[in-house]
């Protein structure tokens, strides 16, 4: 049977050897000292795991490229399990780390018979939500690659997914926040002829604008300070595959030539470098802003727009996807069961919430609050309470108008009291009343004043 590949993410070379030989009996362990090697490896090799060390070169003294290369990762491969590793001072970078999507974080000296532990417990939640996603592949026919849904809006999603995977143009994908445009540009990706090649993303609006450059198009040894060895940028990462720029609205009006000259003649030179370097990868753009506006005020240029656009894809929200929102939500709380081996399901008043809340947050936020509701749920029943969609007026339904009026008047006049401190004046004053007719009410409702 063939043992699960793991990469080690360290700079130190004698306690990335240590690891391997303590690890090498159960797993195929592959070995990285940097970013670059590590996204080199992780595109080739396809580990499940990863253990990252935060201080990485060129900062070893930091956590700042251990974040980025945590963020990379991710973006490159999001149901990868990445186990942080940090100093012993700096537990709240873990914790850091853990809110950015990582598994697991280990202090420094890391106890290898905990590692192993965690290590295989990383394994079998992998394990598990790759079988979810093989049950939910595109041999469903309410899915595509990963993407879910049944209603008109998202079919034509799917139909032009299943035609554009068939060339090489250029795609912008529109589409508010938590729509899931990334999840349309990998199912472009992996349905198309590139899928054995590198897919790799980049968000052009969380990179600093001094640094993306370099983070695109690569560099030269003492290009610039800090430029301690050639670095390839994300362009050569995608040779032969397909290269997703996240918020490109973003992109600064100088890079916006670049990119434009690399989508005219396919080729980039690096940052110091003086020889054009050709490369095959075609392009993904998405954005969550209006372009057409920013080129009308000047802050997007026409021809890059047009080369991008080749294909325009919009990714509808999910308030207009009818009949989708319950099948998600399904869909979610299923693979969270597997993941928690524990059984739960919606109540028809949870149901009722899903489907009339407006979910600005889209699908990103209804997976959020499955699973935060698979964490609060008692006895396997989860309610609008565990989801955080209970209706304030909860307690009042099924009581009548008059009797619900009277229990939201009390709540309101005790509310004011205990902010007032009991003083009657400053009470009627916040309640917009008189105070004798706030003195009628305290009477009417049997209260203290107090």
């Amino acid at each position: 049977m063939d043992k699960e590949k793991i990469l080690i993410i360290e700079d130190d070379d004698e306690l990335r050897t240590q690891m391997k030989w303590a690890l090498t009996e159960n797993y195929d362990v592959l070995l990285a000292e940097d970013r670059p090697e590590a996204l080199q490896i992780l595109s080739e090799l396809k580990p499940c795991v990863v253990t990252l060390d935060l201080g990485l070169p060129p900062s070893p003294g930091d956590s700042r490229e251990g974040f980025l290369a945590l963020a990379d990762l991710l973006q490159s491969d999001p149901p990868l399990k990445i186990i942080v590793i940090t100093g012993q001072d700096e537990k709240e970078n873990g914790m850091q780390a853990i809110g950015q999507g990582a598994f697991d974080f280990f202090c420094k000296p890391v106890n290898i018979e905990e590692l192993k532990v965690v290590l295989g417990r990383a394994i079998r939640v992998y394990e598990l939500e790759r079988a979810h996603r093989s049950r939910v592949g595109s041999d469903d026919p309410d899915s595509i690659q990963g993407i879910l849904g049944k209603s008109g809006q998202i079919e034509a999603v799917f139909a032009t997914i299943r035609k554009v995977s068939a060339s090489d143009a250029s795609v912008l994908i529109l589409g508010e926040s938590g729509t899931g445009k990334e999840l349309a540009a990998r199912a472009i990706h992996r349905s198309s002829s590139r899928h054995n090649r590198p897919f790799v993303a980049i968000n052009c609006g969380a990179i600093p604008e001094n640094l993306l450059e370099s983070e695109l198009f690569g560099h030269e040894k003492g290009s610039f300070t800090g430029a301690h060895v050639q670095r390839q940028g994300r362009l050569e990462m995608a040779q032969g595959g397909t290269l997703f720029l996240d918020e490109i609205g973003d992109l600064p009006a100088a890079l916006q030539v670049k990119l434009l000259r690399f989508l005219q003649q396919h080729e980039i030179e690096r940052v110091g470098g003086r020889s054009p370097i050709t490369v095959d990868a075609r392009v993904i753009a998405a954005t969550n802003t209006d372009l057409v506006k920013a080129m009308a005020e000047g802050k997007f240029r026409e021809d890059l727009y047009y080369r991008l656009a080749v294909v325009i894809l919009p990714m509808p929200p999910l308030r207009q996807r009818e009949g989708d929102t319950l099948l998600l939500a399904q869909a979610f709380l299923a693979r969270q069961m597997a993941v928690d081996e524990k059984k739960m399901v919606l109540t028809p008043r949870s149901i009722k919430a899903i489907e009339s809340h407006g979910w600005p947050g889209n699908v990103r936020e209804l997976e959020n609050r499955i699973q935060r509701a698979a964490i609060m749920a008692e006895n396997g029943r989860i309610t609008p309470k565990d989801l955080g969609l209970e209706s304030p007026y909860a307690e009042y339904e099924g009581k009548g108008l008059i009797k619900a009026r009277e229990g939201l008047e009390r709540q309101m006049i005790e509310a004011a009291l205990v902010k007032s401190k009991g003083n009657v004046t400053r009470a009627a004053a916040e309640l917009a009343i008189s105070r004798p007719t706030l003195y009628e009410l305290i009477e009417k409702h049997g209260m203290s004043r107090k």
